[in-house]
C-alpha cells in the first residue's frame, strides 16, 4: 500500500499554471502543450496530486520545447489526493482511483490521439502514474516508456514489458528501493530484445522529479537531470 513517502511535499495545485491549454480528450480534461504538427506525442501520467501540479506542467512545457506534443490527462476527474482531508486517507482515496482505471482511461486517449495523426506515442509515469505506464508498456500500446520513482510496479510487471523502457529511481525510496530497482535492471538485461535503462539517483527521495522545492538549487539540479534523461529517451525512441 502507498505510504506517507508517496504523499510527502504536496504541491500547491494551480489550474491556470503552464503555457499550454486545456482540452477534452476522450472525455477527460487534459493539459496539452506543444505543436500537434510535430506528431511525436508524450503522455505524462501524474502522481496522486494530479495534472494541476505546477512542476509537472512546467516539465510538460519543457518536453514540448524539445519538439513533442505533450498531453497530461486529469485521471482523477477533478479529485486529486488531498492530504489535508483526514477523513479520506490515501488508502481510501486509492479505492476510487485505482491504477487499472487509469490504464483503461488511457486506451481511448491513445485512440483519440492516433485518430488525429499523433503518433508515435510515448508515456512517462510518476509514482502512481508509473503503474499505469508499465501496463501500457506490457501491452505495447505505446512506443517508449519512462518510469520515475515508480510505485506499485512489480518485478513481474517489468518482465512483461515489450517496449523500450527507462526506470529513474531514487536512493531514498520505500516504494521502489534500490534493491528492487536492481532486480528490475537484471530482469531487463535478460530481455535483449527490449532496450532498457535503469538509473538510481543518489541522495534524492521518492517524488524528487516533480515535488522538488524550486528554491533549492541542488534539488532543482537533480530533478532537471532526470528530466533530461526522460526527454532524451523519447528523442531516441519516438521516431517515424
Amino acid at each position: 500500500m502507498s505510504g506517507p513517502q508517496c504523499c510527502e511535499n504536496p504541491p500547491t495545485l494551480n489550474p491556470s499554471c503552464g503555457s499550454g491549454r486545456l482540452e477534452k480528450i476522450a472525455g477527460l480534461n487534459a493539459y496539452v502543450t506543444g505543436l500537434p504538427e510535430s506528431k511525436l506525442t508524450v503522455l505524462l501520467v501524474p502522481d496522486v496530486f494530479g495534472y494541476e501540479a505546477p512542476n509537472l506542467r512546467k516539465l510538460a512545457d519543457k518536453v514540448a520545447a524539445a519538439g513533442f506534443y505533450v498531453v497530461v490527462p486529469d485521471y482523477f476527474y477533478g479529485d486529486p489526493y488531498n492530504p489535508e482531508n483526514a477523513e479520506r486517507p490515501i488508502a481510501v482515496w486509492l479505492k476510487d482511483h485505482g491504477h487499472h482505471k487509469g490504464f483503461e482511461d488511457t486506451k481511448p486517449i491513445i485512440e483519440a490521439l492516433k485518430s488525429q495523426g499523433l503518433s508515435p506515442i510515448g508515456a512517462a509515469g510518476f509514482c502512481w502514474g508509473a503503474k499505469v505506464v508499465v501496463e501500457l508498456a506490457k501491452c505495447g500500446l505505446i512506443q517508449a516508456a519512462v518510469l520515475l520513482h515508480p510505485s506499485f510496479v512489480t518485478l513481474d510487471d517489468i518482465k512483461e514489458v515489450k517496449v523500450p523502457i527507462s526506470v529513474l529511481g531514487a536512493e531514498i525510496d520505500r516504494m521502489s528501493p534500490p534493491e528492487l530497482l536492481k532486480q528490475f535492471e537484471e530482469a531487463l538485461a535478460a530481455k535483449p530484445e527490449v532496450d532498457s535503462f535503469v538509473k538510481i539517483f543518489p541522495k534524492v527521495s521518492h517524488g524528487w522529479t516533480v515535488r522538488y522545492n524550486a528554491g533549492d538549487a541542488e534539488a532543482v539540479k537533480c530533478a532537471e537531470e532526470a528530466h533530461l534523461d526522460m526527454t532524451e529517451w523519447f528523442v531516441k525512441y519516438l521516431k517515424f
